[in-house]
């Protein structure tokens, strides 16, 4: 994790404007630091166990938010969106493996979405493709920032914050509840002839 903080930093180019210093806050650096070692374990995470990647995802996704949360106001200096990575492919890819992983523990009920409004019954969501909802927003911030040009720098940073209070951030605290109950609900006759205790499990 420290090593690409290094990368990013030295990346930065020295001549910044002053309505773009918003993108060397200690905040905004510790946010691309846990933003890039998310994605990365999210691209990493195919044939993993799902006991493992359940505990490393309940670590990983608070740090995540409570680093979204503090993130500096900015407003955008351009008028055309930053380049996005993810393509549909991509997107796919990530959604299957974990969808792979989670198995019979993807779907789960939520109550917290704006569909409900128009009906009396739970949406069924998963936390697959959730996670790959999130995955698109912070892979295409972290791309641009690793890119070291200012000015889109800066514009992604104010559209991933924006992202973040309007559309994801709604999605990581949701999936978390779910990936709760997946630990700590009942557990599968599976899990429990492996364990349920993972000392050995990363943690962030």
């Amino acid at each position: 994790m420290q090593t690409e903080y290094k990368q990013i930093t030295l990346r930065l180019p020295n001549n910044m404007k002053k309505e773009s210093q918003v993108i060397f806050d200690r905040n905004v650096v510790e946010f691309v630091t846990v933003a890039a070692e998310f994605c990365k374990f999210l691209e990493q995470a195919e044939g993993m166990k799902r006991p493992t990647f359940v505990d490393t995802s309940l670590k990983i996704l608070p740090l995540l938010y409570l680093k979204a949360a503090m993130l500096p106001p900015c407003e955008a200096m351009g008028e055309e969106e930053p380049e996005n990575y993810v393509t549909e492919e991509v997107y796919e890819i990530v959604r299957m493996n974990l969808a792979g992983i989670l198995g019979e523990k993807d779907d789960y009920l939520d109550v917290f979405v704006s569909d409900m409004k128009y009906s009396d019954q739970p949406i069924t969501k998963c936390i697959s493709e959730d996670l790959a909802d999130i995955y698109q927003d912070i892979k295409d911030f972290v791309f641009v920032f690793q890119l070291g040009l200012n000015e889109t720098m800066h514009d992604a940073l104010a559209l991933c914050r924006e992202n973040f209070a309007l559309y994801w951030g709604q999605k990581l605290v949701n999936t978390l509840r779910a990936l709760h109950d997946v630990k700590y609900g009942q557990p599968d006759e599976d899990e429990e002839d492996s364990g349920a205790h993972h000392d050995d499990d990363p943690i962030f």
